[in-house]
Parts: structure tokens; C-alpha cells; sequence
């Protein structure tokens, strides 16, 4: 059943894969072709609402004890097609990338280590079980990375200012997997002939072999989620990040390396501008 509150959490973006029903195994099919006739079919919000509610009980929820049964739903071209929620599993991911960005002290405050070892102590059992699990959705803090607009084109932008079924607007882009994978292959090609090495490239060739994993008729979708709260109205009009990625990428491939790096400048100062509303009081 969809949450229902009047509070809207912020700040993360997220790239999702839709796949269609004949990609997933039965029982898991029929699981899904029946969730996608509910009329109640939960939002973005509501996901992110349930794993923010898992942080309240003392000692905290690390991960979910079960995983989730829920999913975004699209129809493309009359197919239905699902983005599995795995909540439980996109945890434990959060949880080892945590591990790495932050001090163990500061860790212990949030999560105490003998929350953290039995998660980490869950998690390998649960790979041993799944060794080739991987998360429909990625997601980001604060800011859209750049290697993500490279699956996208300006035309496949989808903007409104009042969305139904969520608080505020809607930004997101939507592509087929089969272009995705062309423009990631297209992008890594100037990239590496332009540059040569960087963690863009880097970045990109992992989404890239992300998108390996799934059904070749899926859907790829990167929603601004939250972040559309900390982006000033206007700003939220005039952003055409997709069209500077493709911008740069075409000066790079036509050997002009100041537009591409005035391009990635711009992208740059405006995602560093949204990044600096995280500290603001």
C-alpha cells in the first residue's frame, strides 16, 4: 500500500532499468504481471520514505530484513515493463560504498560496528546464494553525474512543473536500451581518443557494463528525483545537461577542446551550485 504523507524527502537523483515481464524468471513473472494491474502502485517517495524509516529504531536497521516487493512500473509500447525496488540488496551496496567514503568514528556514531559486521556477515551469505545479483537502480546525492546525460539525447527530456502522484515537479529522461548502449559505446570512444583516461571514463565504462546485465528491450530512465527541491524553478527550466554532455562530447570528437572544456565547465558550476545547498542552513 502506498505511503501516504505530505512530506517530500530529499536529495537524490536515480537511473533505473524497466524490464519487460519475459525477462524475469517464474515464479517472479507472474508476481510481477499481477503487481502491475494495482491501482496503488507506490512513488519514488514512498521508497525512499521506507528506508529512511528503518534508521529510527535504536540500535538502527542497516538493511531490510526482507527484501522489498515492489517495483516501478512502465508500459512501453503496450509491454509491460518492471524496476524491481531491492531495497535490500541496494543496502548492503550503500552500506560497503559508506564503509569507503567515511571515517570508521564517524560510522560508529550512525551505525554501530556490530550493526555494520552482521550486515557485512548477511550480505556474503546472501552472495553465495546470488552470485549474480545486481540493483535495477543506482542512485546519487546531491547532484546528477555527468556520465549518466551520455545515455540520454535533449529530446528524450521530460519536464513538468506539477507532477501527479508526487509532491512538485517532474524531471527525467527515458531511453531504449539499445540506444543507451550505443551512446555509451559512442561516448567512450571520443572519450578515450580525447583524453586518453579519467575517472569519466572510468565512471562510464562501469555503467556501461551495468547495462550489459539486462534484457535488450529495456527501458533506461534518470529521474531527478529530489533533487528537482533543490534546484531553483527557473534553474530546473533551463537545464539541458544532456545537451552540454552531447555538446562536449561533439567538440572532443571534433578536436575542439576549449568548447568541450567551456561545456564541462558549465555542467560543472551548475552541479557544484546544487552540491552547495547541502550545507546551507
Amino acid at each position: 500500500m502506498t505511503v501516504a504523507s505530505s512530506v517530500v524527502v530529499p536529495y537524490a537523483a536515480y537511473l533505473r532499468v524497466y524490464e519487460p515481464l519475459a525477462a524475469f524468471p517464474e515464479p517472479e513473472r507472474s508476481h510481477w504481471a499481477r503487481y502491475a494491474k494495482r491501482d496503488d502502485l507506490p512513488g519514488a517517495q514512498d521508497e525512499l520514505r521506507r528506508s529512511l524509516a528503518d534508521l529510527l529504531p535504536v540500535p538502527p536497521v542497516a538493511v531490510p530484513v526482507h527484501e522489498s516487493s515492489d517495483a516501478f512500473v512502465a508500459v512501453v509500447d503496450g509491454v509491460t515493463c518492471v524496476c524491481p525496488w531491492r531495497t535490500r540488496l541496494r543496502g548492503w551496496l550503500a552500506l560497503e560504498e559508506l564503509s569507503e567514503r567515511f571515517p570508521a568514528s564517524l560510522l560508529d556514531a550512525v551505525l554501530p560496528p556490530l550493526v555494520r559486521r552482521q550486515a557485512a556477515a548477511d550480505y556474503e551469505q546472501w552472495l553465495e546464494r546470488n552470485p549474480d545479483a545486481r540493483p535495477w537502480i543506482r542512485s546519487a546525492t546531491w547532484h546528477v553525474p555527468v556520465r549518466w546525460f551520455v545515455l540520454f539525447a535533449d529530446d528524450e527530456r521530460e519536464y513538468e512543473k506539477s507532477y501527479k502522484g508526487e509532491h512538485g515537479p517532474l524531471l527525467r529522461y527515458r531511453t531504449p536500451m539499445v540506444q543507451a548502449r550505443r551512446r555509451v559505446a559512442r561516448g567512450l570512444k571520443v572519450l578515450k581518443d580525447g583524453l586518453g583516461e579519467g575517472p569519466l571514463i572510468d565512471g562510464l565504462v562501469d555503467v556501461g557494463r551495468w547495462l550489459e546485465e539486462f534484457h535488450p528491450r529495456s527501458l533506461v530512465e534518470l529521474d531527478y528525483g529530489g533533487l528537482v527541491h533543490a534546484v531553483p524553478p527557473g534553474q530546473l527550466d533551463d537545464d539541458r545537461s544532456a545537451a552540454d554532455v552531447a555538446e562536449g562530447l561533439a567538440a572532443l570528437r571534433d578536436g575542439d577542446g576549449e568548447r568541450a572544456g567551456s561545456v564541462y565547465q558549465r555542467l560543472t558550476e551548475r552541479w557544484t551550485a546544487v552540491r552547495g545547498r547541502q550545507n546551507a542552513s
